[in-house]
């Protein structure tokens, strides 16, 4: 069975989450919205390693540290969908708005289909 950890992110508090398989030590953040440091400590304290990551939509709170966190661990970005490509455009201008960290655009891997 599937393991996870809820690390609440951002200024708006919103949850990313840990996900790993117990036996392999191997999962995914979901949702990697900011406070990379403090997920990247998360995920070190537990001992996973980090295969990729999943994106539910591309809002902010939960897109804003993909861009930084797939190319500084070389992970793949599982989602949004396409019609979250507005959003995904319009990162780097949210997060200045809304006082985040700079987030950097990203080109999902695989996009979530219908």
């Amino acid at each position: 069975m599937l393991r996870y950890h809820t690390v609440p992110v951002t200024p708006f508090a919103q949850n990313a989450s840990i996900l790993w398989c117990p036996e392999t030590m191997e999962g995914a953040v979901i949702d990697p919205g900011g406070d990379l440091p403090r997920l990247q400590a998360e995920v070190k304290r537990l001992g996973v390693t980090l295969r990729q990551i999943l994106l539910t939509h591309a809002h902010i709170d939960h897109a804003g540290g993909t861009g930084t966190l797939a190319r500084t661990l070389g992970l793949p970005i599982i989602g949004p969908h396409p019609g979250d490509q507005f959003w995904i455009d319009g990162l780097a201008d949210q997060a200045r708005m809304f006082g985040f960290a700079p987030a950097e655009p990203f080109t999902p891997t695989r996009w979530l289909a219908d």
